[in-house]
């Protein structure tokens, strides 16, 4: 593998912006991966704003850094010519097909109007949408017109594309075909992708590097599987009959537990605890299902991330703003 593809293609040094006296970014040092990576944050973590800087349409207050090699001090318009954003709001316009939608994207981005309108008609088929490039975008479902917009941020063959909550509004076939495509984009088309999104499980499936932010401040950055070592281990065990009484008796025995429903997992202690779990259902007389080890998730790692962080924050639908500002 070349130089080019072991180096990182995002990194800042000490980066910190500052709206008025609100410090949004507080001395973020980066080093991104190529590959899929999860950007995640509860809100107003500072996202958005760090996007904007590594973009450089605003301008940092102290620090340093680059994208692809260019200074986003200097060099914005650069990596802007190389960066696809799909935006988590629509931009789209209702009263256009989608191949002049995206053939206008392309134009935008300084491609003359013959190789828009041929790589138009190349990204719609792409992302699913051949057989409806001539329809106007107002006729279209929510996940038509995200693939519209996956479809304007990849017209121009970026190295690296943004998708700012991807799956937003989609129902189960077409969540799934976005994410297909979006891993696609990374193994077959060797591109990057960050992706910003509240689903947890959208990220994992497409991402297996993550960045977190937390009030401005990088707080996990890495590999997903090295993040899941790190989480307790669990028993998972579906009980049938009085999960109210087993869940009494693991706590009777000193076990730590957290119920979802029949499902109980058991934090393991020690070899003791599966023996320890068998005892508790015999005297809480209720039938043992199902008794598996749990493999933790990333909800799992980041709930314990914010649980370390002192954060009141219960579960990953807190974790974005639905409306992007300044400040986020």
């Amino acid at each position: 593998m070349s130089d080019e593809h072991e180096s990182p293609i995002i990194t800042t040094e000490r980066l910190n912006k500052m709206y008025g006296s609100h410090l949004a970014i507080d001395g973020i040092n980066l080093e991104i991966p190529r590959g899929a990576i999860g950007i995640l944050g509860p809100n107003g973590a500072g996202k958005s704003t760090l996007f904007k800087c590594l973009l450089g349409l605003i301008t940092t207050t102290s620090g340093e850094g680059t994208v692809l090699g260019h200074d986003i001090r200097t060099e914005g318009e650069s990596i802007r010519s190389k960066i696809g954003y799909m935006p988590e709001y629509n931009a789209l316009d209702p009263n256009l097909f989608a191949v002049d939608q995206v053939r206008y994207a392309g134009e935008l981005l300084g491609m003359n109007s013959k190789t828009a309108t041929q790589r138009a008609h190349e990204v719609l088929e792409y992302v699913g949408l051949k057989d409806q490039r001539y329809r106007k975008i107002e006729t279209f479902s929510t996940g038509m017109m995200q693939a519209t917009k996956l479809a304007c941020a990849l017209v121009h063959d970026p190295e690296i594309l943004i998708c700012d909550e991807p799956t937003n509004g989609l129902d189960q076939r077409a969540r799934s075909f976005m994410l297909q495509t979006l891993k696609r984009t990374v193994v077959e088309g060797e591109r990057s992708v960050l992706m910003s999104s509240h689903v947890m499980d959208d990220v994992q499936e497409v991402c297996d590097s993550i960045v977190m932010i937390h009030k401005g401040k990088i707080v996990l950055q890495g590999y997903f599987d090295d993040f899941a070592e790190q989480v307790d281990k669990e028993i998972e065990v579906v009980i049938w009959g009085g999960a109210s009484r087993m869940e009494e008796e693991l706590a009777t025995d000193g076990l730590e537990a957290r119920r979802l429903g029949r499902v109980i997992r058991i934090k393991v202690e020690s070899e003791s605890t599966v023996d320890k779990i068998l005892n508790a259902a015999v005297r809480a007389e209720v039938q043992v299902r199902q008794m598996k080890e749990y493999e933790p998730d990333l909800e799992d790692i980041f709930l314990l991330v914010m649980e370390k962080l002192g954060s009141e924050i219960k579960g990953s639908s807190e974790l974005m703003t639905p409306e992007h500002t300044g400040e986020s």
